[in-house]
């Protein structure tokens, strides 16, 4: 993927300066504001860029299971950026509502559908990897989210040409303000969510507890974790409790691999407690951790 965000970064930087130039010549505010949401994009772009080259570099002595992580808090620092962005232009657009000035309407909407074609273009270079990867899927998002945006500066560009209504190119930028913020939560909650090792999206807990007791010789299964190591891995520990007279290693083997063929559980530890053991396992109260 490493060709798709060296593309993206460079088209969305290229526009990045033009439409700046334009909305300051054309005293669009709605240019403006989808340059900086476009900027917000190529500073995302190169997170997700870095941070899928980290997830490649091999484990350590003091990391073992190496970088795989900053994927995750490559999308954190994605969403913050853009919501910080959001608010400045959504306070500049309220402040240019109440005094709107001339737009020159031509010159937005020719620079808006260029935009358009322009982030569509990027965001066809990541539709095949956005499936199975949160970080990939985010940089789809924003830049699909903007060529959606570009094409309604160009319609606003239009009704200000059409009407002679200037308060609409405000009135548009703040529109793209409240997209980007919608779209913005949504990337934020879910990686905020695998930052705090929630269980991944896509991988139902219910159904791998019950999959795990219908394992034969499975009498019962406690302390059960599922978490993302990276926006593509995902793990599991657990313990299951079987009679003493169960063959573990190759149970356990079997077991890891029915577990990532089921539910695409890349790295699973499972641990064996005998059924008759004198004690029973300190971690098998829900309420511990």
């Amino acid at each position: 993927m490493g060709g798709a965000f060296a593309v993206g970064i460079a088209l969305n930087l290229a526009f990045v300066g033009v439409e700046v130039g334009a909305g300051l010549f054309a005293h669009s505010l709605a240019l403006i504001a989808d340059a900086g949401h476009n900027f917000g994009d190529v500073l995302g772009l190169g997170l997700a860029w870095g941070a899928s080259a980290l997830a490649q570099r091999k484990p350590s002595a003091r990391r073992t299971y190496g970088l795989r992580r900053s994927t995750i808090v490559a999308s954190v620092t994605n969403a913050v950026t853009l919501l910080v962005i959001t608010g400045g232009l959504a306070w500049e657009s309220l402040r240019r509502l109440l005094s709107p000035t001339p737009v020159a309407s031509k010159v937005v909407i020719v620079v808006a559908l260029i935009g358009t074609l322009l982030n569509a273009l990027a965001a066809m270079l990541f539709m095949k990897g956005r499936a199975h990867d949160l970080n990939i899927r985010s940089a789809f998002a924003h830049l699909a989210a903007d060529a959606v945006l570009s094409l309604g500066v160009a319609v606003a560009g239009a009704v200000v040409l059409y009407t002679g209504w200037m308060w609409v190119d405000p009135a548009m930028s703040i529109v793209l303000a409240v997209s980007i913020l919608v779209g913005t939560w949504s990337l934020m909650r879910g990686s905020l969510d695998l930052m705090l090792d929630a269980v991944p999206e896509g991988i139902d807990p219910d159904a791998v507890r019950r999959f795990l007791c219908q394992l034969p010789g499975v009498v019962e299964i406690h302390d059960l974790h599922i978490w993302a190591m990276s926006t593509t891995e995902t793990a599991l520990t657990a313990h299951l409790v079987m009679p003493a007279t169960a063959n573990a290693p190759s149970f356990l083997s079997e077991a890891c691999k029915a577990i990532h063929e089921q539910f695409g559980i890349d790295h699973s530890t499972l641990q064996v407690d005998p059924q008759d053991a004198p004690h029973p396992c300190r971690l098998a109260a829900e309420e511990v951790v």
